[in-house]
């Protein structure tokens, strides 16, 4: 069996790039046989943009050295055919993989290769290291780099470090188990310890991306969270892979359903403000619906941001749901598109769908029977804001769970064991997790409730 190994080729590969932009500037390709190296090929390559500073410092490769160099397109057809029919070996493969993958596909060729990753396997091979980056796993194991963060200095340690782990006991059969096609080793990140990824459920929760320092960079929420990290490492967005090289543990909690979920989400969002949730982490601004009384003695319904509406009857996530309670209210209680703000700066209304108005735009009813219909839908909406508890699916066979909402606002979740007696709302509050209740909660929670 140990044949199988041997007979295969491998082209273990180091690049260099622009960082941000990912585009090389330096590859380093050695084929190997499973005994020896049987060909080279290295190269300079210009990426017809600037170096940033910070990678001529890291690298020592500058604008004037790249600048004769020949462009991808050039030699992309002699890597193509260098590397046909082998293995991509690289220490963090993706990031190496995926750099000359896109490259390729600029170029309008598509490229396809098996890949082993030297970090996934140095873990599986030789465990115990403190840290498995090149530089310091080759200092551990007495390799010499002799041209650290170019790609030949850096691929030929690589060569040293590949042939050590071939050597390994049990060799055969990670290498093996590694190449199958159902094999998940090659997907995950470099740094994520594949006992992690396995101890993930294929259950409704939240999961936390971690960094190598613990710091969470990442919460999502997910039906089935296995299933859904995995997706994360099949994207190739720019933002998935920069956050999945970056990925070394992670963590979850479970929700029991997907709407508790939401809510966790949510709130670890707002508490940990995670780097690749960036979307999620601004501020929504929040608006309202009020009311007030003109000189002529008329009750206005109105919208406003929240922070400028005095007295809010209504709190609401956006302009247009502001605007689509308002045209609701209108209809139901026959009032006047005009005093509800539906209209600006017009005598009488004349609104495109709402023509319930009985005339108080035009002094044809009387203020007092008008106000009478304002402040009964003002009423309706206070109506509304009750207090409500949605029974959810616990997280284990053995509970329920719920969602706590008091007088239209959000108090919580919590899991409770289906032996409990509940007889009140008082009795469930001891099981309460409580939470901040906020505009993208209220927004979760009146989709539900619509």
């Amino acid at each position: 069996m140990l044949q199988i190994i041997i007979t295969m080729i491998y082209t273990i590969i180091d690049v260099e790039t622009t960082g941000k932009s990912n585009k090389l500037t330096e590859i380093s390709i050695f084929k190997y046989d499973g005994t020896q190296v049987i060909d080279e090929f290295t190269s300079l390559i210009n990426p017809q943009m600037l170096i940033p500073d910070y990678i001529t410092a890291l690298t020592g490769i500058d604008n004037g050295m790249v600048a004769d160099a020949p462009t991808f397109s050039e030699i992309a057809q002699a890597i193509f055919d260098f590397t046909d029919h082998c293995i991509f070996v690289a220490h963090n493969v993706n990031f190496d993989y995926n750099a000359v993958r896109n490259e390729f596909k600029a170029v309008g060729i598509d490229f396809n290769r098996k890949k082993l990753c030297t970090i996934r396997l140095a873990r599986k091979l030789i465990p115990g290291h403190k840290s498995y980056s090149l530089g310091k796993l080759c200092n551990a194991l007495h390799i010499h780099i002799a041209d650290r963060h170019r790609a030949r200095g850096d691929a030929e340690a690589t060569v040293i470090l590949f042939e050590l782990l071939l050597a390994q006991d049990h060799a055969e059969t990670v290498f093996n188990d590694f190449l199958k096609k159902s094999s998940k080793e090659a997907t995950l990140p470099s740094h994520l310890p594949t006992s992690v990824f396995n101890s993930l459920p294929n259950t409704p929760g939240v999961y936390y991306f971690k960094n190598k320092k613990g710091k969470i960079i990442y919460v999502g929420k997910a039906k089935d969270i296995k299933k859904r990290v995995l997706s994360h490492f099949y994207s190739k967005t720019k933002k998935s892979l920069a956050m999945c090289r970056e990925t070394a543990d992670i963590d979850f909690a479970l929700s029991g359903s997907e709407l508790i979920a939401l809510l966790m989400e949510d709130a670890a969002i707002k508490q940990h403000y995670p780097e690749y949730n960036q979307v999620a982490k601004r501020a929504p601004k929040m608006h309202a619906i009020f009311s007030y009384t003109d000189r002529k003695g008329i009750l206005h319904l109105a919208y406003n941001t929240l922070k400028a509406t005095p007295n809010p009857i209504l709190i609401l996530h956006t302009i247009t749901e502001c605007r689509q309670e308002i045209e609701q209210l209108c209809s139901q209680f026959e009032l006047c598109p005009k005093y509800c703000h539906l209209q600006e700066n017009v005598s009488t209304c004349n609104h495109f769908k709402i023509h319930t108005c009985n005339g108080i735009c035009k002094d044809e009813e009387a203020v007092e029977q008008y106000n009478q219909r304002v402040l009964q839908s003002i009423e309706s909406i206070k109506t509304n804001k009750k207090d409500v508890v949605l029974k959810q699916k616990g997280r284990y066979e053995y509970e329920d769970a719920f969602i706590m909402i008091e007088q239209g606002t959000y108090l919580g979740y919590g899991f409770i064991d289906k032996t409990e007696q509940i007889n009140t709302t008082e009795d469930l509050e001891t099981f309460l997790i409580r939470q901040q209740d906020n505009s993208d909660v209220q927004k979760i929670i009146r989709r539900v409730l619509n």
